[in-house]
C-alpha cells in the first residue's frame, strides 16, 4: 500500500460557508472532481480524518458524512485497520466496456415458460404488392392528413388550457357523443350507462373471455366462424362446438335438438354477415334464437362490427329485439377510418360493464386525446360525411369485383354479391387444391392469406376482401389469380 497523499486538501477543496449547500457535501462535489482531474489517483491513500478535518478547519464528523458519502457513491474505499483509498468508478466502467462485449440473448430460454399453442396466430407476413385480405377497408379513403386535424386541434386545446385536463370529462364527452350516433344511426334509445368503449378487437374478446368462460364451459359458434375469437375462447378454457349454417345463416333449430338446457354458456355469432361466408341470419332464426336462450338459459353474443358496411341496414339486432336481457353486443365505430381511429365497443347491463371495465387498467392508459378528437368526429358531423363517401366508394367496388369474378371465372365459380361486410364467399364447382393455388398465386406476385382458403370433403371456397383494392389494382388482382387456377387446373 502507498503511503497518504502529500497533496494538501486546501489546494482543491474550498469552503464557503455562506453557500446553503451542506459543508460535508461541499467538500463531496470538489473531491470528485479532483479525482476527475487525476489530482488524486486510483489507489491514493487518505489521510485520516482528523488530520484533513484539521487541514480544512471543519469538525472531524463533517469529514466522516464526506467520507461516507463518497464511499456510498463509490470514489472511496474504507478499509478498517488499513485506510481510506481513492476509488474511480469512471475508469472502472470503461474498463468493463472494453473487456465486456454485448452479448445477443440466446435463441433458447434457458428457464421454462409456457407455451399457448392455441394462441398460434395464421396471419402470414407477405411482400407481394398485390394480396387479398379476408375483409379489410382501404384507409386511403379518407384522407389521414383530414382527420389529423381534429387530433392536432385537441392537442392544441389541452395545450392552451390553463387548468389540468379532465380525463374523465373527455371519457364522458366520448361516451355520450358515441352514443348519440349508434342512436341515430342504428335505431337504439341507447344511454351512455350501457356502453362500454375499447380500442381493440382483441380486447373486446379477451375482456369477455375472463368474464364470462370457466374452464369446460360450452362456447356454440357458426360453421367455420372466425378464427380470431375461436382462439381466444379456446385458450380461455372453453369448449368450442360448431353449428351448421346455410341460406338463413346459423341453423337454431340444431341448437335445439342436440343441447339440453343449462348445458351452453353462449352462442357467439355474426347475425348481419356470418364469417366467413357472409350469410345474414333471417328475421325468423333471430327470433327463434332468443326465445331459445330464454329457454336454454344461454346468452348470445352478438357480433355486428360489419353494421358500417351493411347497405339496406334494415334487419334489427338481436339486441334491439331483446333489450340486452340475454345480448351483449359486440359494434365498431369508423371502420372506414385510418386504423388509429377506429374503435370498438360492448353494450350490455350496466355492471356486466362495471367488471369489465376493469380489466382496461390490465391494457395501459386509454388515448384520451384519440378518443376526444373521434367525439370532435361526431359532434361536428364529419362523421356522416365520411361514412357516406366511403359507402359510396364501397358500393362502387363490391359492383367491380362481382363483374371482374364473372368476366374471369365465367362458370368455374359461385358467389352471391354479399348485402354486409367486405368480403366474397367464393366457391369453385372443381376439385383442386387450395394450397396449389396459393403457391401459383404467389410465383406470379399475388398473395392469399391460408385465413382466406376453406378447404375440406364439402366446399373449396375462398373468402376474399374486395375494398381494399382500387379499381386498377382489383382488376389484377383477378386477372393474376384467374391465371394461377387455370394453371393449377391444366397441372392436375
Amino acid at each position: 500500500m502507498s503511503s497518504p497523499v502529500k497533496i494538501s486538501f486546501k489546494s482543491f477543496i474550498k469552503i464557503d460557508r455562506r453557500k446553503k449547500e451542506a459543508i460535508y457535501m461541499q467538500i463531496v462535489y470538489q473531491f470528485i472532481n479532483a479525482v476527475k482531474s487525476n489530482l488524486l489517483e486510483q489507489g491514493d491513500q487518505l489521510p485520516g480524518s482528523r488530520k484533513i478535518a484539521t487541514e480544512l478547519q471543519v469538525h472531524r464528523q463533517t469529514v466522516i458524512a464526506a467520507l461516507e458519502e463518497l464511499q456510498e457513491q463509490g470514489w472511496v474505499k474504507m478499509q478498517a485497520n488499513l485506510g481510506t483509498f481513492v476509488k474511480n468508478p469512471e475508469i472502472y466502467s470503461k474498463q468493463n466496456e472494453v473487456k465486456k462485449t454485448f452479448q445477443q440473448p440466446p435463441k433458447k430460454a434457458s428457464y421454462h415458460f409456457r407455451k399457448e399453442f392455441i394462441l398460434d396466430s395464421p396471419l402470414d407476413e407477405h411482400q407481394e404488392k398485390f394480396y387479398f385480405t379476408d375483409g379489410t377497408p382501404d384507409a386511403r379513403v379518407i384522407s389521414t392528413e383530414e382527420l389529423g386535424r381534429f387530433y392536432s386541434s385537441v392537442m392544441r386545446r389541452k395545450k392552451n388550457q390553463s387548468t389540468v385536463f379532465n380525463t374523465d370529462k373527455s371519457k364522458l364527452f366520448f361516451k355520450n357523443q358515441l352514443s348519440y350516433y349508434l342512436n341515430l344511426s342504428r335505431g337504439f334509445h341507447l344511454s351512455r350507462d350501457y356502453l362500454l368503449p375499447i380500442t381493440s378487437l382483441e380486447q373486446v374478446h379477451s375482456i369477455l373471455a375472463r368474464l364470462l368462460i370457466n374452464s369446460g364451459d360450452m362456447v356454440l359458434v357458426e360453421e367455420y366462424s372466425y378464427f380470431l375469437s375461436n382462439m381466444i375462447f379456446n385458450q380461455a378454457g372453453a369448449q368450442i362446438k360448431t353449428t351448421p349454417i346455410d341460406a338463413e345463416g346459423m341453423d337454431v333449430e340444431y341448437i335445439r335438438k342436440h343441447f339440453k338446457p343449462g348445458e351452453i354458456r353462449f352462442v357467439y355469432l355474426n347475425t348481419r354477415s356470418q364469417y366467413p361466408t357472409t350469410k345474414t341470419l333471417s328475421e325468423q332464426r333471430r327470433k327463434q334464437l332468443l326465445r331459445l336462450a330464454k329457454a336454454y338459459d344461454f346468452i348470445i353474443i352478438e357480433n355486428d362490427i360489419d353494421f358500417e358496411f351493411s347497405i339496406l341496414n334494415k334487419k334489427e339486432s338481436l339486441l334491439s329485439l331483446d333489450g340486452a336481457d340475454r345480448v351483449i353486443y359486440i359494434g365498431s365505430f369508423g371502420r372506414f377510418l385510418n386504423p388509429g381511429f377506429q374503435m370498438n365497443f360492448i353494450i350490455a347491463a350496466e355492471d356486466f360493464l362495471e367488471e369489465a371495465a376493469k380489466y382496461l387498467n390490465v391494457y395501459g392508459k386509454p388515448d384520451i386525446m384519440m378518443k376526444k378528437a373521434l367525439g370532435e368526429l361526431i359532434h361536428q358531423g364529419d362523421i356522416h360525411r365520411y361514412q357516406r363517401k366511403s359507402k359510396k366508394v364501397i358500393a362502387e367496388r363490391k359492383e367491380g369485383f362481382a363483374k371482374l369474378l364473372d368476366l374471369y371465372f365465367k362458370n368455374q365459380i359461385t358467389f352471391e354479391v354479399p348485402d354486409s361486410g367486405l368480403a366474397f364467399w367464393i366457391q369453385f364447382k372443381k376439385f383442386f387444391s387450395l394450397t396449389e393455388l396459393q403457391k401459383k398465386a404467389k410465383e406470379k406476385e399475388l398473395f392469399i392469406p391460408r385465413i382466406c382458403l376453406y378447404q375440406d370433403k364439402k366446399i373449396r371456397a375462398l373468402r376474399l376482401g374486395f375494398a381494399h383494392f382500387n379499381q386498377q389494382e382489383m382488376e389484377t388482382a383477378i386477372e393474376t389469380l384467374a391465371q394461377a387456377y387455370l394453371e393449377v387446373l391444366d397441372k392436375n
